[in-house]
Protein backbone atom coordinates (compact mmCIF):
# COMPACT_ATOMS: atom_id res chain seq x y z
CA UNK A 1 0.00 0.00 0.00
CA UNK A 2 1.67 3.57 -0.95
CA UNK A 3 2.19 5.88 1.93
CA UNK A 4 0.56 8.84 0.31
CA UNK A 5 -2.29 9.03 -1.91
CA UNK A 6 -2.21 12.66 -4.19
CA UNK A 7 -5.71 14.25 -4.64
CA UNK A 8 -6.10 15.46 -7.81
CA UNK A 9 -9.25 17.12 -8.56
CA UNK A 10 -9.84 17.90 -12.22
CA UNK A 11 -12.22 19.89 -14.65
CA UNK A 12 -11.49 21.04 -18.36
CA UNK A 13 -7.73 20.67 -17.14
CA UNK A 14 -6.22 19.17 -20.01
CA UNK A 15 -4.07 21.90 -21.18
CA UNK A 16 -1.87 22.05 -17.54
CA UNK A 17 -2.66 18.33 -16.19
CA UNK A 18 0.23 16.58 -17.96
CA UNK A 19 2.23 19.34 -16.10
CA UNK A 20 0.93 18.72 -12.69
CA UNK A 21 1.11 14.73 -13.21
CA UNK A 22 4.67 14.85 -14.34
CA UNK A 23 5.58 16.56 -11.14
CA UNK A 24 4.40 13.87 -9.02
CA UNK A 25 6.41 11.39 -11.32
CA UNK A 26 9.27 13.65 -10.55
CA UNK A 27 9.22 13.33 -6.82
CA UNK A 28 11.80 12.19 -4.57
CA UNK A 29 9.60 10.37 -2.66
CA UNK A 30 8.47 7.31 -4.98
CA UNK A 31 5.88 5.48 -2.40
CA UNK A 32 3.00 7.64 -3.43
CA UNK A 33 -0.57 6.94 -5.93
CA UNK A 34 -2.10 9.47 -7.81
CA UNK A 35 -6.48 9.49 -7.12
CA UNK A 36 -7.52 11.67 -9.61
CA UNK A 37 -11.29 12.88 -10.64
CA UNK A 38 -12.17 13.87 -13.21
CA UNK A 39 -15.06 16.09 -12.33
CA UNK A 40 -17.25 15.97 -15.38
CA UNK A 41 -14.67 17.99 -18.09
CA UNK A 42 -15.60 18.90 -21.45
CA UNK A 43 -12.44 19.20 -22.91
CA UNK A 44 -9.70 16.46 -23.45
CA UNK A 45 -9.14 15.83 -19.71
CA UNK A 46 -10.07 11.99 -20.32
CA UNK A 47 -8.24 11.38 -23.79
CA UNK A 48 -4.91 13.48 -21.88
CA UNK A 49 -5.18 10.78 -18.85
CA UNK A 50 -4.82 7.64 -21.66
CA UNK A 51 -1.03 7.80 -21.98
CA UNK A 52 -0.44 8.10 -17.98
CA UNK A 53 -2.89 5.12 -17.33
CA UNK A 54 -0.99 3.11 -18.96
CA UNK A 55 2.39 4.38 -17.96
CA UNK A 56 1.80 4.49 -14.68
CA UNK A 57 -0.97 1.49 -14.45
CA UNK A 58 -1.74 0.91 -10.60
CA UNK A 59 -0.01 4.11 -9.30
CA UNK A 60 -2.55 6.15 -10.97
CA UNK A 61 -6.50 5.70 -9.97
CA UNK A 62 -9.03 7.55 -12.71
CA UNK A 63 -12.34 8.18 -11.97
CA UNK A 64 -14.72 9.78 -13.63
CA UNK A 65 -18.13 11.70 -12.06
CA UNK A 66 -20.54 14.63 -13.47
CA UNK A 67 -19.65 17.72 -12.55
CA UNK A 68 -20.21 18.53 -8.66
CA UNK A 69 -17.35 21.26 -7.83
CA UNK A 70 -13.98 21.11 -6.36
CA UNK A 71 -15.12 20.42 -2.94
CA UNK A 72 -17.15 17.29 -4.12
CA UNK A 73 -14.33 16.28 -6.41
CA UNK A 74 -12.01 16.43 -3.57
CA UNK A 75 -14.16 13.95 -1.38
CA UNK A 76 -14.65 11.43 -4.21
CA UNK A 77 -10.48 11.27 -4.39
CA UNK A 78 -10.34 10.71 -0.61
CA UNK A 79 -13.54 8.13 -0.37
CA UNK A 80 -11.34 6.30 -3.11
CA UNK A 81 -7.92 6.70 -1.39
CA UNK A 82 -6.57 4.03 0.90
CA UNK A 83 -3.60 5.37 2.19
CA UNK A 84 -2.21 6.74 5.80
CA UNK A 85 -1.15 10.46 4.18
CA UNK A 86 -2.71 12.43 1.86
CA UNK A 87 -1.13 14.96 -0.76
CA UNK A 88 -3.28 17.78 -2.01
CA UNK A 89 -2.32 18.52 -6.21
CA UNK A 90 -4.98 20.66 -7.96
CA UNK A 91 -4.75 19.96 -11.93
CA UNK A 92 -3.07 22.81 -13.00
CA UNK A 93 -0.65 23.61 -10.19
CA UNK A 94 3.01 22.14 -9.60
CA UNK A 95 5.32 20.53 -7.06
CA UNK A 96 9.03 20.77 -7.11
CA UNK A 97 10.61 17.23 -6.68
CA UNK A 98 11.21 17.22 -2.87
CA UNK A 99 7.78 18.34 -1.95
CA UNK A 100 7.11 14.87 -0.74
CA UNK A 101 9.90 13.75 1.12
CA UNK A 102 9.79 17.24 2.52
CA UNK A 103 6.14 17.02 4.17
CA UNK A 104 6.59 13.70 4.84
CA UNK A 105 9.64 14.26 7.27
CA UNK A 106 7.04 16.85 9.26
CA UNK A 107 4.92 13.65 10.64
CA UNK A 108 8.05 11.85 11.67
CA UNK A 109 8.01 10.73 14.95
CA UNK A 110 5.41 13.23 15.66
CA UNK A 111 2.06 11.66 16.08
CA UNK A 112 0.19 14.66 17.26
CA UNK A 113 0.89 15.95 13.88
CA UNK A 114 -2.39 16.33 11.41
CA UNK A 115 -1.24 18.53 8.86
CA UNK A 116 2.14 19.78 7.42
CA UNK A 117 1.90 22.63 4.87
CA UNK A 118 5.05 24.84 3.19
CA UNK A 119 5.61 28.15 1.31
CA UNK A 120 4.62 28.71 -2.45
CA UNK A 121 4.90 30.69 -5.48
CA UNK A 122 2.95 32.07 -8.03
CA UNK A 123 3.20 30.93 -11.25
CA UNK A 124 1.30 32.63 -14.62
CA UNK A 125 -0.21 30.58 -17.33
CA UNK A 126 3.00 29.86 -19.37
CA UNK A 127 4.29 28.80 -15.81
CA UNK A 128 7.19 31.74 -14.77
CA UNK A 129 7.50 32.66 -11.01
CA UNK A 130 5.06 35.95 -10.36
CA UNK A 131 5.74 36.10 -6.27
CA UNK A 132 7.07 33.72 -3.90
CA UNK A 133 5.94 33.29 -0.61
CA UNK A 134 8.92 31.79 1.60
CA UNK A 135 8.66 34.37 4.64
CA UNK A 136 7.84 32.58 7.57
CA UNK A 137 4.83 33.27 8.69
CA UNK A 138 3.49 34.37 12.80
CA UNK A 139 1.76 31.84 14.05
CA UNK A 140 3.14 29.03 11.67
CA UNK A 141 2.87 26.18 13.57
CA UNK A 142 1.59 24.26 16.86
CA UNK A 143 -1.93 24.68 17.83
CA UNK A 144 -3.59 27.10 15.42
CA UNK A 145 -7.17 26.97 14.60
CA UNK A 146 -8.16 30.67 15.70
CA UNK A 147 -5.01 32.42 13.58
CA UNK A 148 -6.63 29.98 10.40
CA UNK A 149 -10.20 31.54 11.54
CA UNK A 150 -8.79 35.19 11.75
CA UNK A 151 -6.91 34.80 8.02
CA UNK A 152 -3.65 35.36 10.05
CA UNK A 153 -2.13 32.27 8.61
CA UNK A 154 -2.48 30.75 4.57
CA UNK A 155 -1.94 27.18 4.39
CA UNK A 156 -1.26 27.49 0.50
CA UNK A 157 -3.25 23.75 -1.30
CA UNK A 158 -0.78 22.37 -3.37
CA UNK A 159 1.77 22.19 -0.30
CA UNK A 160 -1.06 20.66 2.01
CA UNK A 161 -0.50 17.20 3.48
CA UNK A 162 -2.62 15.50 6.24
CA UNK A 163 -3.43 12.20 7.56
CA UNK A 164 -6.40 10.10 6.58
CA UNK A 165 -7.17 9.94 10.41
CA UNK A 166 -8.08 13.73 10.51
CA UNK A 167 -10.67 13.36 8.04
CA UNK A 168 -11.69 10.39 9.66
CA UNK A 169 -12.23 12.20 12.35
CA UNK A 170 -13.76 15.57 11.61
CA UNK A 171 -15.21 14.84 8.14
CA UNK A 172 -14.15 15.85 4.69
CA UNK A 173 -14.50 19.39 2.19
CA UNK A 174 -17.74 20.89 3.09
CA UNK A 175 -20.03 20.62 -0.14
CA UNK A 176 -21.70 23.09 0.82
CA UNK A 177 -19.03 25.63 0.20
CA UNK A 178 -18.17 26.37 -3.55
CA UNK A 179 -14.77 28.53 -2.19
CA UNK A 180 -12.76 28.74 1.12
CA UNK A 181 -13.65 24.43 1.27
CA UNK A 182 -9.77 24.64 2.03
CA UNK A 183 -9.48 26.79 4.97
CA UNK A 184 -12.79 24.92 6.40
CA UNK A 185 -10.79 22.16 6.82
CA UNK A 186 -7.70 23.11 7.61
CA UNK A 187 -9.54 25.04 10.42
CA UNK A 188 -11.40 22.16 11.97
CA UNK A 189 -8.16 19.83 11.61
CA UNK A 190 -6.09 22.26 13.56
CA UNK A 191 -8.93 22.42 16.32
CA UNK A 192 -7.79 18.70 17.06
CA UNK A 193 -4.48 18.22 15.87
CA UNK A 194 -1.07 20.24 15.49
CA UNK A 195 -0.16 21.77 12.38
CA UNK A 196 3.70 22.18 11.06
CA UNK A 197 4.94 24.19 8.42
CA UNK A 198 8.02 23.09 5.68
CA UNK A 199 9.90 26.37 5.82
CA UNK A 200 10.61 26.14 2.46
CA UNK A 201 8.86 26.74 -1.80
CA UNK A 202 7.80 22.78 -2.26
CA UNK A 203 4.98 23.65 -4.72
CA UNK A 204 3.77 26.22 -7.57
CA UNK A 205 0.40 27.97 -7.73
CA UNK A 206 -1.24 29.01 -10.69
CA UNK A 207 -2.76 32.19 -11.35
CA UNK A 208 -5.24 32.79 -14.34
CA UNK A 209 -7.05 35.87 -15.20
CA UNK A 210 -10.34 33.25 -15.09
CA UNK A 211 -9.67 31.86 -11.62
CA UNK A 212 -12.89 32.68 -9.35
CA UNK A 213 -10.35 33.97 -6.64
CA UNK A 214 -10.25 36.78 -9.13
CA UNK A 215 -14.20 37.64 -8.85
CA UNK A 216 -13.47 39.88 -5.52
CA UNK A 217 -17.42 39.57 -4.89
CA UNK A 218 -17.92 36.06 -5.24
CA UNK A 219 -14.94 34.86 -2.98
CA UNK A 220 -16.20 38.04 -0.10
CA UNK A 221 -19.37 36.13 -0.16
CA UNK A 222 -17.35 32.66 0.35
CA UNK A 223 -15.11 34.23 3.08
CA UNK A 224 -18.32 35.52 5.22
CA UNK A 225 -19.64 32.18 5.38
CA UNK A 226 -16.58 30.36 6.53
CA UNK A 227 -16.41 32.87 9.34
CA UNK A 228 -19.81 32.96 10.31
CA UNK A 229 -20.00 28.99 10.26
CA UNK A 230 -17.39 28.77 13.00
CA UNK A 231 -18.47 31.25 15.27
CA UNK A 232 -18.47 30.52 18.57
CA UNK A 233 -16.16 27.84 18.45
CA UNK A 234 -13.54 27.39 20.98
CA UNK A 235 -10.77 30.23 20.32
CA UNK A 236 -13.51 32.06 17.46
CA UNK A 237 -15.47 34.91 19.77
CA UNK A 238 -16.14 38.14 19.37
CA UNK A 239 -12.61 39.54 19.28
CA UNK A 240 -11.74 36.90 16.90
CA UNK A 241 -14.68 37.40 14.58
CA UNK A 242 -14.02 41.19 14.54
CA UNK A 243 -10.54 40.03 13.57
CA UNK A 244 -11.50 37.53 10.95
CA UNK A 245 -13.72 40.08 9.36
CA UNK A 246 -11.38 42.96 9.04
CA UNK A 247 -9.14 40.59 7.12
CA UNK A 248 -12.08 39.68 5.27
CA UNK A 249 -13.04 43.28 4.18
CA UNK A 250 -9.45 44.40 3.22
CA UNK A 251 -8.43 41.47 1.15
CA UNK A 252 -11.80 42.51 -0.28
CA UNK A 253 -10.49 46.25 -1.01
CA UNK A 254 -7.17 45.36 -2.03
CA UNK A 255 -9.32 43.04 -5.15
CA UNK A 256 -11.40 45.49 -5.78
CA UNK A 257 -8.71 48.12 -6.46
CA UNK A 258 -6.95 45.79 -9.09
CA UNK A 259 -10.29 45.72 -10.53
CA UNK A 260 -10.41 49.58 -10.98
CA UNK A 261 -13.09 49.78 -8.47
CA UNK A 262 -11.79 52.90 -6.57
CA UNK A 263 -15.11 54.04 -4.86
CA UNK A 264 -16.37 49.85 -3.48
CA UNK A 265 -13.02 49.08 -2.51
CA UNK A 266 -12.19 52.48 -0.08
CA UNK A 267 -15.84 51.43 1.45
CA UNK A 268 -14.93 47.90 2.05
CA UNK A 269 -11.29 49.00 3.35
CA UNK A 270 -13.40 51.32 5.93
CA UNK A 271 -15.05 48.77 7.01
CA UNK A 272 -12.10 46.09 8.08
CA UNK A 273 -10.61 49.27 9.79
CA UNK A 274 -14.05 49.44 11.29
CA UNK A 275 -13.97 45.84 12.52
CA UNK A 276 -10.58 46.00 14.24
CA UNK A 277 -8.93 49.46 14.40
CA UNK A 278 -5.88 48.29 16.04
CA UNK A 279 -4.54 46.80 13.18
CA UNK A 280 -2.08 49.23 11.19
CA UNK A 281 -2.59 47.69 7.84
CA UNK A 282 -6.68 48.27 8.16
CA UNK A 283 -5.70 52.14 8.56
CA UNK A 284 -2.47 52.28 5.78
CA UNK A 285 -5.38 50.59 3.81
CA UNK A 286 -8.09 52.70 3.79
CA UNK A 287 -5.81 56.10 4.30
CA UNK A 288 -4.49 54.87 0.99
CA UNK A 289 -7.95 53.95 -0.64
CA UNK A 290 -8.99 57.73 0.80
CA UNK A 291 -6.31 59.57 -1.09
CA UNK A 292 -6.16 57.83 -4.24
CA UNK A 293 -10.48 58.12 -4.56
CA UNK A 294 -9.77 61.83 -3.84
CA UNK A 295 -7.68 62.02 -5.98
CA UNK A 296 -9.67 60.40 -9.28
CA UNK A 297 -12.16 62.54 -8.22
CA UNK A 298 -10.16 65.79 -8.20
CA UNK A 299 -9.26 65.07 -11.32
CA UNK A 300 -12.18 63.70 -12.95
Amino acid sequence: MPTVDVIIPAYNAAHFLPIAIESVIAQSFEDWRIVLVDDGSKDDTAAVIVPYRERLGEKLLYIYQENRGLPAARNTAIRNSSSEFLALLDADDVWLPFRLEESLKSFAGRPGVGLSYGANALIDPTGVVTKVFEARQAHAEGRIAPYIYMRMVNLPCPTVTFRRECVEQVGMFDEGMRATEDRDLWFRIAQRWEVVMVPRVIAHYRTSPQAMTTDPDRMLNAQLQFVEKHVGTPGCGWVERRVAMSWVYRQHAEALALKGRPGAALRSALRAAAYYPFQVTNLRTAGSLLARFAHARATA
